[in-house]
């Protein structure tokens, strides 16, 4: 086990905002593109990480509902590089004993080829257990909420019978856990959008590190930090 973490208390669920793969690139005179595609490095030596520690459930902030407004050919980019990352990954992810899940819209937007492809990960990998990998690909917490609100309706589910609980059911992976801790890098203190229901109680870290630049040891630093936290969800702290 890694130094200075307790084996016993590792976080279940795991969610990353990916952030700062333009300014990453900037810095160094290359296009955008060149962040993105740096940031992979980063990807997944921080899944080997989270393996590594027994992290159960890792999610990810690929592409969000606002990406959109992006330059058309950094869009572009981006939807063939994530298809280009599922194609050459998923076999890996399969032999570690990864799940892969997404979460996210499946509208007009995005291509029809790359939906495939997100299916075939999904269908390759869905017997394995060893941890969760979900990608969160054209998704936004809002987004979410009003197409779990929208289905509800569809399925006739009177206004007495809402709860939390049911809510939850029309959510994109109604299984994933809420998680335990949210990591965002290169020192923006925002939530954009991501995952809002499911963190109302995690613990949130911010970096300054640049996405490209993250490693597995920034993320047992997040989790040495998490340990030290003392977790309530709204009771009271406990005495000696």
């Amino acid at each position: 086990m890694v130094t200075g973490i307790d084996p016993n208390r590792i976080p279940t669920h795991v969610a990353l905002v990916m952030d700062g793969n333009g300014r990453w690139a900037q810095r160094r005179g290359l296009k955008r593109t060149d962040g993105h595609a740096a940031g992979e490095e980063a990807l997944f030596d921080t899944v080997e990480g989270a393996l590594e520690l027994g992290i159960t459930w890792l999610t990810v902030y690929a592409f969000s509902t606002e990406n959109w407004k992006r330059p058309a050919d950094e869009v572009r980019y981006l939807m063939g590089f994530n298809e280009s990352i599922l194609v050459r990954r998923r076999d890996e992810m399969n032999d570690r004993g990864v799940r892969m899940r997404f979460i996210g819209r499946r509208d007009w937007r995005v291509p029809r080829r790359l939906i495939k492809h997100m299916d075939r990960s999904i269908e390759l990998t869905r017997n394995n257990r060893r941890m969760t990998f979900t990608i969160a690909f054209n998704y936004g917490g809002r987004a979410e909420l009003v197409d779990a609100i929208k289905a509800m309706m569809a399925d006739g589910v009177k206004p007495e019978k809402v709860t939390e609980k049911k809510l939850r059911q029309y959510f994109y992976d109604p299984e994933m856990p809420d998680p335990d801790l949210m990591i965002r890098t290169s020192g923006e203190y925002r939530i954009s959008n991501y995952l809002l229901w499911e963190i109302a109680y995690s613990e949130l870290i911010f970096t300054e590190t640049l996405w490209p630049d993250f490693r597995r040891e920034h993320l047992f630093d997040a989790v040495r930090e998490y340990q030290d936290r003392e977790r309530r969800f709204g009771g009271i702290e406990k005495e000696d």
